[in-house]
């Protein structure tokens, strides 16, 4: 007799969700039944409302799809199946549509829980200088990612990983083990153990300000904020009243006071707290994005401004 198929619903809305729901398409013996996932938005200068990258995808698929504006009052006939999947959502699931799936639903975490509960794991890994970070599959609960834990999966971070690196590695990681850890847990395989939560931190959700760069801090602080904030909310300073974005940079070991500006030939550097950072690709206010070397001709640097 054929075993049956795990009927799960999905809930994701960005493309490291798109990998995800990917993954769980290409197991045999999961069928998703539904996809929920966040409205169309207004995207772009024109504010052309613009489906999430998890609806496109589904669509590609044949799958059912619903986009509430919210899950408050939402229906738990409409949730019920085997099981539930979430993976950057982000709304807030109340508790009775966690419990409407048969077994709850799992959440596809990008960091090593109890670490980086909250909105920002990837980012904050980076900012903070981390070697390490990697996948938790936890069952969701009404406490934020304080659900227990089903599956962990280290990823060593590279020196020059950015936000968009580590987001794709990750996923790829979630892809490959969320349907079998999905299909153990059911299947009675997998005890789930409690977050220590006396080692819980925490991270934010992040705002354009946190992008703002204070050039006393050193040189791998300053990198590391721009790997973790690129390329949203991206890292900025001011150039003569005016918002100056820092596109592309990286370290290095040319010695200039701090906050000083340096042009030599077609590169320019800013002086940090131990040594500079080179600035590669720039964007003033209202300004077309430039190369290092663009910038130079066009605004005049004569070692005399401080930032």
């Amino acid at each position: 007799m054929k075993e049956s198929k795990i009927k799960i619903i999905f809930f994701g809305t960005h493309n490291f969700a798109v990998k995800i729901l990917k993954g769980l398409l290409e197991a045999p013996f999961i069928s998703v039944v539904k996809v929920v996932t966040q409205p169309d938005r207004p995207a772009g200068r024109k504010k052309v409302m613009t489906p999430p990258p998890v609806k496109v995808f589904a669509l590609e698929n044949g799958l059912e799809i619903i986009q509430p504006e919210s899950l408050k009052t939402a229906d738990t006939e409409d949730f019920k199946a085997d099981i539930g999947i979430t993976a950057q959502y982000g709304l807030i699931i109340p508790n009775h549509i966690l419990e409407a799936p048969t077994h709850g639903i799992l959440n596809v975490h990008t960091s090593l829980l109890p670490k980086y509960r909250g909105a920002s794991p990837i980012q904050t890994a980076l900012i903070n200088g981390d070697n390490e970070t990697g996948i938790t599959i936890m069952q969701m609960s009404e406490g934020l990612d304080e659900g227990a834990i089903l599956k962990q999966e280290k990823l060593e971070i590279e020196t020059d990983d950015t936000y968009l690196d580590l987001d794709k590695k990750l996923a790829q990681i979630g892809a490959k083990i969320i349907a079998q850890t999905a299909k153990d847990f059911i299947d009675g395989n997998i005890v789930p153990q409690e977050q220590d939560s006396s080692k819980a931190t925490f991270c934010r959700q992040l705002e354009r300000k946190n992008g703002k760069i204070d050039w006393s801090q050193n040189n791998a602080q300053i990198y590391n904020l721009y790997r973790g904030l690129t390329p949203w909310p991206g890292i900025s300073t001011s150039w003569e009243g005016k918002n100056l974005k820092l596109l592309k940079i990286k370290p290095s070991k040319k010695e200039i006071p701090i906050g000083k500006v340096l042009a030599e030939g077609k590169q320019i550097f800013i002086g940090t707290g131990d040594k500079s950072i080179e600035i590669l690709e720039l964007q003033l206010e209202g300004k077309n994005i430039m190369d290092a070397s663009t910038f130079s001709n066009g605004f005049k640097i004569d070692g005399t401004q401080l930032l």
